[in-house]
């Protein structure tokens, strides 16, 4: 099991940055890609962004050049920096390990997520 720890969530006006962390425990987390999702109100879970332990980024259409997911394996840190803040960014931001497969030799992220944190939440006034 990974436990996963999420910070740095923070109102913010439109046009802001944010730049959110996350502490994963050591136990199991070479075995998991790891990603950030999100969810407001009433609204369906998205997935924000992902990372392979070697590196491999992929993000949604919808953040795809405003946000960076980075990690620090040496201290089982995955970080998700945001710029160009908008109101529909306004959710609760969770860190998860997702399940991975390999495809052609390389290992790629799915959309299972099997441990996830408390959340963060980030709001953004426009």
């Amino acid at each position: 099991q990974v436990q996963l720890a999420e910070s740095g969530g923070d109102s913010v006006p439109a046009g802001g940055s944010l730049r959110l962390s996350c502490a994963a425990s050591s136990q199991g987390r070479a075995s998991y890609c790891m990603g950030w999702f999100r969810q407001a109100p009433g609204q369906e879970r998205e997935g924000v962004a992902t990372i392979t332990a070697e590196g491999h980024t992929s993000y949604s259409d919808s953040v795809k050049g405003r946000f960076f997911i980075s990690q620090d394996s040496s201290k089982n840190t995955v970080d998700l920096q945001m710029w160009r803040l908008k109101s529909e960014d306004t959710a609760m931001y969770y860190c998860a390990a997702l399940e991975k497969v390999l495809v052609g030799g390389a290992w790629q992220c799915t959309f299972d997520y099997k441990f996830w944190g408390q959340g963060t939440q980030v709001t953004v006034s426009s």
